[in-house]
């Protein structure tokens, strides 16, 4: 196996991680970075320290703390690519910090002021758009969730509670100060989307996404008939076992099918954070979908994550972190891209319900777990190995950063088809 130092004692395997081990060698591009860096964060809550002594940022002891252990191999990778470069930093070891969401907190709460104006019109210099491999066709869409939701059920097990919800809570009071349990939490979520779509008994429900099952358990104990879809061959296995010892069977059918080959016609169609893997070239379908798949008069409730709608046309078809790494083919939309989409399908919007800092503190809770139980995660497979759960750790603690900058939120949304004239 070939190898490259993360830190003492830890190695990365470069057949795994080409990117992660590979340093890319552009002086001068490095340090400009540097200067980007160092102007970025002298008015920041930040404090950024290196390991041969230096210290630059505006923040104080009590803010969090960026510590570049190899800075010159840091500014190497932020140079080539980005946030792609910083993420792969991370995964390197170059840089650490005890607290990564409160670093990413703070610079994804002035991502637009971090680089000038001037240098943003040269943005297509250093990012690059995403593989048309990845486009969420039938087939296209299999192979990206294959690479995330297919990765092990008893991995997703060792960091969720045990609804095995996969998706932001909803706490009865304020998240950052709750001892709700969670899976109590996502119950309040769950039961919440099944109202807006007007579930109850003998309603026939559509689930497009079924996750690990538990909103359809849900929907079965409302006395609901529930066919769930799924393309997820791990998620379809589980969900189908946690369904059966729920007692369910006979009112809930787990299907291993696109959304876009599902037929039939149901009172009601629930969708939690689905649309994230749609893609945005094929959003259109997903509506057309819920559309043509609902009932005259009938009700939808979507749970989607958004981003601001400028942010999302600029972002559209860039390659990041987040689609290389943890998301291949991912998009989120924004909320004007959701009333947009809905309306062109002839769906019409008759509510929305924000809960941005409900998925932050589920977020903390998802990646403190997962770090306490790094020992069981290494033991599942020799694939997750340090850059793995380096690489995981990051994912929940940016995706938290997202939350609490108010950078992303997430919206349940109401939606209706209109009635036959």
């Amino acid at each position: 196996m070939t190898t490259t130092t993360l830190a003492p004692g830890k190695d990365i395997d470069a057949l795994r991680w080409p990117d992660v081990v590979a340093v890319p060698n552009s002086p001068l591009r490095a340090a400009v970075a540097e200067r980007l860096l160092k102007r970025a964060v002298r008015s920041l809550p930040i404090r950024v320290t290196t390991a041969d002594g230096q210290r630059f940022g505006a923040g104080g002891r009590s803010d969090p703390d960026l510590h570049l252990i190899r800075p010159s191999d840091f500014y190497q990778r932020l140079a080539a690519s980005g946030l792609i470069g910083f993420g792969e930093a991370y995964l390197a070891g170059d840089w650490e910090s005890d607290d990564v969401a409160g670093v990413l907190t703070v610079l994804a709460s002035s991502l637009a002021t971090l680089v000038p104006p001037l240098l943003q019109r040269l943005r297509s210099a250093v990012v690059h758009p995403r593989p048309s491999t990845e486009d969420n066709t039938v087939d296209g869409s299999r192979d990206n969730i294959h690479r995330h939701y297919d990765l092990s059920n008893d991995l997703f097990q060792l960091f969720l509670d045990r609804s095995m919800t996969y998706s932001s809570a909803l706490f009865e009071a304020d998240p950052d100060h709750s001892a709700e349990d969670l899976s109590t939490a996502q119950h309040r979520k769950i039961d919440r989307l099944l109202d807006i779509a007007g579930v109850t008994e003998g309603s026939a429900v559509l689930e497009i996404g079924t996750g690990w099952g538990e909103l359809a358990i849900r929907a079965a104990s409302r006395g609901a008939r529930v066919t769930t879809v799924t393309i997820s061959t791990e998620q379809a296995e589980l969900a189908t076992k946690r369904i059966a010892e729920a007692g369910c069977t006979g009112q809930v059918e787990v299907r291993l099918q696109d959304y876009r080959e599902v037929t039939g016609s149901f009172d009601a169609i629930v969708s939690i954070e689905m649309i994230e893997a749609v893609g945005a070239n094929h959003w259109d379908e997903y509506f057309r979908a819920i559309e043509r798949l609902l009932k005259p008069g009938g009700r939808a409730g979507l749970q989607a994550i958004t981003m601001p709608h400028d942010r999302m046309i600029a972002s559209m078809n860039t390659y990041t972190w987040i689609v290389k790494y943890i998301f291949p083919g991912g998009q989120l939309p924004s909320v004007t891209s959701v009333r947009q989409s809905s309306n062109d399908a002839g769906l019409k919007v008759t509510s929305e319900f924000t809960f941005g800092l409900h998925y932050a503190e589920t977020l903390r809770r998802w990646r403190a777990w997962f770090e306490d139980n790094a020992e069981q995660v290494q033991a599942l497979s020799e694939d997750f190995d340090v850059a793995f759960r380096r690489m995981w750790s990051l994912y929940l603690a940016y995706s938290e950063a997202g939350f609490r900058s108010h950078y992303l939120d997430v919206v349940q949304f109401g939606l209706t088809k209109g009635t036959v004239r």
